[in-house]
């Protein structure tokens, strides 16, 4: 076992030492609202890493909330305890195309938007 640790030990350094580097070299982040399309690799980690995670964060912020509901009740701070551990996992795990990063984003809409500001005519001042 010593052995194997031992024969480890380098690989594992090497790879602590290197990867911070490769942070250089990535991408900036495609911004939804700018129009930029998620790549394929992040509608993968979206699909198969982040809903689930969020699945999780939804029903686990229900389970707490219905735990906490009678002292959210009596202090006032339901509404609040309520968005924050259910709502906002909910919307960010199921109101938001896959490898977006912000809820509420439809690319429908977002090519909508553009065909109306191609089409309207520029207003001449007489």
């Amino acid at each position: 076992m010593a052995l194997n640790l031992k024969k480890l030990a380098s690989p594992l350094l090497a790879a602590s030492l290197l990867l911070p580097s490769v942070n250089a070299f990535a991408q900036v982040a495609a911004d939804p609202f700018n129009g930029d399309k998620p790549t394929a690799i992040e509608m993968y980690t979206d699909l198969f890493l982040m809903r689930p995670i969020g699945i999780v964060q939804t029903v686990l912020g229900s389970a707490v909330y219905v735990v906490a509901l009678p002292f959210t009740l009596a202090s006032g701070g339901a509404t609040e305890a309520g968005e924050v551990l259910v709502v906002r996992p909910a919307m960010y795990t199921f109101v938001r195309c896959l490898g977006c990063t912000r809820p509420g984003y439809n690319r429908s809409e977002s090519a909508t938007q553009k065909e109306e500001e191609a089409v309207e005519p520029e207003t001449v001042a007489e």
